[in-house]
Formats: structure tokens, C-alpha cells, sequence
């Protein structure tokens, strides 16, 4: 069964909507970008989710943060996963709490992903996103390299981002086949997160990973 992330959610009623639905991971915005949310954000949000009886996980994103205060941010808002979505190198491992990483990679032979491609460490999987622009790491709607996606997912566990929607969802699933599936502005009008969209995204990557 493919795992779903929704990510970039500030509110609890989108995050709520989320759970009920089925996500498996929400994803909480650290980096300067709209979806941003503070600390005592953050704080309340992993409190709503788990004061109404969720185990869903939850995700911090960062991007070329400093180790301290990823290390910091986890423990102050009980995050689960760390998502570095930057130009951080895998030396940084080392220096960050014992849980899941998932990397943010382009597969656009960079040197520089090179070390996160081959390490057999089980804490990191790698996340698959479109490539970058000079302002903007993620959350842009562009679409990744599925055919590179599907290459490395035949090897390792991948999560797949960068430009999904409730209505591509289920091809990507059957194409690429990743461990996992990641959206923010697929699940967006205007902007904004849209409950309808949420729940039709989650709706329609269950049922084709039960096929795939």
C-alpha cells in the first residue's frame, strides 16, 4: 500500500480533514515560503492531531537549516520524520536525531546528490521532487522525472513529489511505483488548501496502490 503525505498545512481543520481521510504523514512547512508555520503553530497543530486520537505522522520540512535547530524544532514540536528539502549534504545525518529523513533529491546528476543516492542507511529515503528554481525548493507544481523515479524506485523506497494532483495521482502510482506519494499545491485552489481536494487526492492513491 502506498503511504500518503500531505504537506504545507497551517490550519487544523485542513490537517483534520486530512487524518480523517486516511493520510498516513501531514507535512508542517519550517522553511520561509507561504505555508510557513511557527514554532507555537507547529506546536498546536501536532497537539490537535493528537488530542483527537490520530497517530498520522508527522513531518517537518527544512530547508539548509542548521542541524541544532532541526534537532531543536523536533523535540519542541514532537515531529516524527525530518524532511531536508535544500542543498544539504549527507554529512548533516550524523549531527540529527535518530528518526526517518526523507531527502528532497532532483535525480538531475548533480555530484552533489550522489552520497544520498547510494547510502544503505535505513533512517534515509529519498524524495523525489521537480527541480528546483533560484527562489523556490518545493511546493511549485512542477512535475518530477517520473522516468528517473521509476529507476530508482525499482532499487529503493522513494517517496514521489513535485506536481501531483487527485487527478494524476493514480498514474504515477502505477508508472513510478513509490513507497510513497507527497502533494501540497495539487490540494490547493487559489492558494489554499482545499478540503475537497485533500480528501479526493487520498481517496484516489488508495485505490490504485491497491492495484499497482
Amino acid at each position: 500500500m502506498t503511504i500518503i503525505k500531505i504537506c504545507g498545512l497551517s490550519s487544523p481543520e485542513h490537517l483534520l480533514v486530512a487524518a480523517a481521510a486516511g493520510a498516513d504523514y501531514i507535512g508542517l512547512v519550517f522553511a520561509p515560503s507561504r505555508r510557513q508555520v511557527s514554532i507555537s503553530t507547529a506546536q498546536h497543530l501536532v497537539a490537535t492531531l493528537r488530542d483527537a486520537g490520530y497517530a498520522t505522522q508527522v513531518v517537518g520540512l527544512f530547508v539548509n537549516e542548521s542541524a541544532t535547530t532541526i534537532a531543536s524544532t523536533v523535540a519542541t514540536c514532537g515531529l516524527d520524520v525530518v524532511q531536508l528539502h535544500g542543498t544539504e549534504t549527507y554529512d548533516i545525518v550524523a549531527q540529527l536525531p535518530t528518526i526517518p529523513i526523507w531527502k528532497a533529491l532532483r535525480l538531475n546528476g548533480s555530484t552533489d546528490e550522489t552520497a544520498w543516492l547510494t547510502t544503505s542507511d535505513s533512517q534515509v529515503t529519498p524524495l523525489v521532487d521537480a527541480p528546483i528554481t533560484a527562489t523556490q525548493f518545493g511546493g511549485t507544481g512542477a512535475t518530477a522525472d517520473w522516468n528517473a523515479a521509476t529507476m530508482l524506485a525499482r532499487k529503493r523506497r522513494i517517496v514521489l513529489a513535485g506536481g501531483l494532483t487527485p487527478s494524476n495521482v493514480p498514474t504515477a502510482i502505477q508508472r513510478v511505483a513509490p513507497w510513497g506519494v507527497d502533494v501540497s499545491s495539487g490540494v490547493e485552489r487559489a492558494g489554499y488548501k482545499d478540503n475537497g481536494l485533500i480528501a479526493a487526492f487520498i481517496d484516489l492513491a488508495k485505490a490504485a496502490s491497491e492495484v499497482a
